[in-house]
Formats: structure tokens, C-alpha cells, sequence
């Protein structure tokens, strides 16, 4: 039986009773435009996505173009018959050259490149030397057990801190080159010959991929460490002071915002390691030599992480500051602001030290400034004890007493106290690092310093 708004079909079974199956072509019709629609907005809220990563940092579009580039010169070496005939039919291990050593940073890219091209240059003479002092009965036999050696002692090399840090990626291509060439080379007559064509075209894409790092809009590594050490010292003295003003209320809706600025900080110590090690490849460029030393720049993260988890600790106690009662509270405010003002100060100098490479003038005045905040904080806490005591009338004796009321305060003492405690870790931590690196990498004097 069919309506006037679809289509309906009626099926009579054995017991009388009726089955409707009703197909309505309106309603598939709407769930065709949902989906449609849908797709339609995932993929617009996707290219919206990447085009505002784009706008925010344009050398990641870059970096695609150099990747692209790299990739269609080193294939010509393929589509070429006279660049392929150079190179024998290993040309594609050029290809497959740039598409793992082409890193962001212009020293991921020279760690990886020369990584691959010293491995692949040992394993091939490691290859031909055992296969030219063996004799060809034994060379399957010498080979398998020199795979087996050498395999396992690279791995296990590949547990040493330092080796890990710094030829991780070589020991992985060498016992990968070192696996191929062996087995490959033992039914090849010509051994050498291949693993010279082999290592020829590594050299060529390797070449071509520093040349176009280096030379096409380079994003050095050391530069980002530079800034993100700079940077997350700047949002840290910001999580701190919209961290207390929250606490005294005296904070805006900005400043809210930012409360969570100190998990950056936190966050960070991969991003730092992972770029205070590629920046030991690079070569001097700007401002920054050949041997400078970018491991200070790990103890100020250190440093910085060190003062995050305590404002970690402090924004946990804005849970109970309203239990705190006014009076109390009042009391310790000035003085709680005024040691938050001194030491975002303090962070910020310091900061700038860091970011323009120039000693400051006026960092042991504010770090005075700080230590006599400090102390008046302490006296106001000593001081508080007066607040705490109360007059109490027993009935039974007769008398007046005095009691000490403490829960309700214990919240303000922890708050306080872990802003004595940030203080302390920014004096004894973050200002002797930045000292340590300003010496070694020989920061500029201050103006004012070299008038004199």
C-alpha cells in the first residue's frame, strides 16, 4: 500500500498479524544532507587549521617548499638518463636520503645527515674488509657471525646516555646498512662497486638537503632555544603575578587567562633537550659560536621548571582562599603582592638578560628588593600570631582565656610560605644559571657599565 508521502509496504505472516516496513524518502534524503553537511564543516574547521598554523608560523610553510624542492632535484637523478647512468640503479636511495635526514631545524638536519653518511661509510668498509681477508667457503659463515657482533654491540651502545643522545640515529643506520650490504653483497661480485654507488648517492642527498637547510630560509636550532628559554621565563613571572592577584582578588578577567601560562614551562623539557642537542651540530651562526654552550641553557630550564611546580602548588591553594577570613587575609596582602612584584621582576630581568645577550645592571638591586620583600613577609607572618589569639570566657572558672584559632589560616600560611619558597629557588637557582651562561657564552657588559 503506498501514501502520498512515501512508499509503504504491508506483509501479512501466519498469525494474523501485520508487518509495515515503511521507507520514507524524505527522511534518507535528510540524513544525506546531514552527513554531507558534516563532511563539509570537518573539513572547512581543518583547512581553517592549517591555514591559521600557517599565518602563525610561516616557516613551517616554508619548510614543506624546501622539502618539495629537495625531493624533485634529487629526482631527476632518476628521470635523467645521464645522472642515472652516474649512478647506477641506487638512485633511489637518494630519494629515500631526503625524506628521513630533512628535519625542521637546520641541526636535526646536519645530526641525522652526518649520522647516516658515517654509518653508512663504516658498514660499507667494515663489509669489505672481512669479505676481502675471508675466503668465499667461509664468507657466509664470517658474515653471519660479524652481523651478529656487531649488531648487538651497537645496540647496546645505543643505551649509553651520550650515545643515545648524540649517534642514536647512526647506530640505527648502520646496523640497517651494515644488514643490507652484507646480505645483498654476498651474492653480488662486485661488492664494492655497489656500496660506492650506494654511499655516492647518500652523499648527494644528503649534500643537497644541509645546502638547502642552510641557504633557504634556515631555522636553526639554537635560535629556538634561545627564544624558548627567553619565553617561558616571561610566562612564568606572568603566572605568578596573575597567580597572587587572584588569590587577594585584586585579578581581571586577562589575568585569569593567563593563570595557566606556567604549564608551557613544564611542558618544555623534551622540546629543550631535543634542540639543545641538535643545536651541538650547527655551525657558529649570529650571535652564537661554534662551542657555545648550550647545556646552560638546560639548567635554566631546570630552573624555570623548578619555580613552575611551586605556582603549580600555589594555584592550588585558590580553592581555599575564600575560607580565609578578611582580617587575616588583609593582613598579609601588601606584603604578599609586594614579594610577587619583586620577584616577576626579578624573572623578567632575567629573562631579558637571556633573550639580548647583555649582562643587566640592576638585577642585584631588584634581587635586594626581593630579599627585603622576603623579610617583610616573614615579620608579617611572625606578626600574625597576635591575630590568631582570642579572648574565651569559661563559664566554670570564671576567667577569660586565650585560644588559638588555626584551620582557617593554615591555607594563607601554606600560600605564603610557597611564595617565600618561589623567591628562594629564583635566587639560588635561575639568577646563579643565567650567571653561568652569561660567562661562559661572554654576554655584552651593560652600557651604563662600559661609559665607565
Amino acid at each position: 500500500m503506498a501514501n502520498k508521502n512515501g512508499v509503504e509496504w504491508s506483509i501479512r505472516v501466519d498469525d494474523g498479524s501485520t508487518m509495515v516496513l515503511e521507507h520514507e524518502h524524505k527522511h534518507g534524503g535528510m540524513r544525506l544532507k546531514s552527513l554531507i553537511v558534516r563532511f563539509v564543516t570537518r573539513v572547512w574547521m581543518f583547512v581553517k587549521k592549517a591555514w591559521d598554523l600557517g599565518v602563525d608560523d610561516p616557516r613551517k610553510i616554508f619548510h614543506c617548499l624546501k622539502v618539495g624542492v629537495a625531493l624533485m632535484v634529487v629526482s631527476l637523478f632518476c628521470y635523467m638518463r645521464p645522472l642515472y647512468d652516474g649512478v647506477g640503479g641506487s638512485a633511489i636511495w637518494a630519494v629515500m636520503t631526503v625524506v628521513v635526514v630533512f628535519e625542521y631545524t637546520v641541526g636535526g638536519t646536519l645530526y641525522k645527515c652526518l649520522n647516516r653518511t658515517c654509518a653508512t661509510s663504516l658498514a660499507a668498509l667494515g663489509i669489505h674488509w672481512i669479505a676481502s681477508h675471508t675466503s668465499h667457503q667461509l664468507e657466509p659463515y664470517i658474515m653471519g657471525i660479524s652481523l651478529f657482533i656487531l649488531a648487538s654491540a651497537t645496540t647496546f651502545s645505543r643505551f649509553i646516555p651520550v650515545v643515545k643522545a648524540r649517534f642514536d640515529y647512526g647506530c640505527t643506520i648502520f646496523i640497517l646498512t651494515y644488514s643490507l650490504v652484507a646480505l645483498s653483497g654476498y651474492r653480488v661480485d662486485h661488492l664494492l662497486h655497489m656500496a660506492h654507488e650506494r654511499l655516492s648517492t647518500i652523499i648527494i642527498g644528503t649534500c643537497l638537503c644541509i645546502i638547502t637547510s642552510m641557504v633557504v630560509f634556515p631555522v636553526w636550532a639554537g635560535l629556538e632555544l634561545h627564544r624558548l628559554v627567553s619565553h617561558n621565563m616571561d610566562m612564568l613571572a606572568k603566572s605568578l603575578d596573575c597567580c597572587v592577584a587572584d588569590y587577594f582578588c585584586c585579578g581581571d578577567e586577562e589575568s585569569k587567562k593567563s593563570l595557566q601560562s606556567y604549564k608551557c614551562v613544564l611542558n618544555s623539557k623534551a622540546s629543550e633537550e631535543s634542540m639543545a642537542n641538535f643545536a651541538r651540530w650547527e655551525p657558529a651562526h649570529g650571535r652564537f659560536n661554534f662551542r657555545h654552550p648550550w647545556k646552560n641553557y638546560l639548567k635554566i630550564g631546570a630552573s624555570s621548571r623548578s619555580c613552575a611546580y611551586c605556582i603549580e602548588t600555589l594555584t592550588s591553594c585558590l580553592a581555599s582562599k575564600n575560607q580565609v577570613p578578611e582580617l587575616i587575609k588583609n593582613h598579609l596582602e601588601t606584603s604578599c603582592m609586594n614579594l610577587s612584584t619583586t620577584s616577576s621582576n626579578v624573572i623578567r630581568e632575567l629573562a631579558t638578560t637571556v633573550s639580548t645577550m647583555t649582562r643587566s645592571a640592576k638585577i642585584n638591586m631588584m634581587a635586594k628588593d626581593m630579599n627585603h620583600t622576603v623579610r617583610e613577609l616573614q615579620s608579617d607572618l611572625n606578626s600574625l600570631l597576635d591575630l590568631l589569639i582570642q579572648p574565651h570566657y569559661h563559664e566554670e572558672k570564671n576567667e577569660l582565656s586565650e585560644i588559638i584559632v588555626m584551620p582557617e589560616v593554615i591555607p594563607l600560611m601554606s600560600f605564603a610560605s610557597l611564595l617565600i619558597e618561589t623567591a628562594s629557588r629564583i635566587e639560588e637557582h635561575m639568577m646563579k644559571a643565567v650567571e653561568e651562561l652569561a660567562e661562559k657564552a661572554r654576554f655584552k657588559q651593560p652600557e651604563n657599565e662600559v661609559k665607565l
